[in-house]
């Protein structure tokens, strides 16, 4: 997928599979939002907004209140590559949040998973 397919993809799109991979853990759409008002300080009510009007990934992350600075702790990979290494900025962000849901995921405390 060409990386101007990949930002233009909605966040509305991927967010009921962010979901869907939590909640088969045991884990919830609640826990999802916060780990996504984290990353971008959207707060839940404009999470829910940027959801509804179908905002792409560089939309999304560029109309972002306050990326988290601690976010330059995530690290690992995702799809093979890792987070750290992604020079490209909006990528970067889309993997970093890639990364959170896959620790959530994999039931690592809420307090680990946004690095307090």
């Amino acid at each position: 997928m060409s990386r101007h397919r990949v930002y233009g993809v909605s966040v509305a799109s991927v967010y009921p599979l962010y979901v869907a991979k939590a909640e088969r853990k045991g884990r919830t759409g609640s826990e999802v939002d916060e780990i996504i008002c984290w990353l971008t300080g959207h707060d839940r009510e404009n999470l829910r907004a940027e959801l509804e009007a179908g905002a792409s990934f560089e939309a999304f992350f560029s109309r972002a209140p306050r990326m988290n600075p601690s976010r330059s702790m995530i690290k690992g990979v995702v799809c093979g590559i890792r987070v750290e290494d992604i020079e490209e900025p909006t990528m970067r962000e889309i993997r970093y949040l890639d990364k959170l849901i896959d620790e959530l995921a994999k039931g690592k405390a809420m307090d680990k998973i946004l690095r307090r």
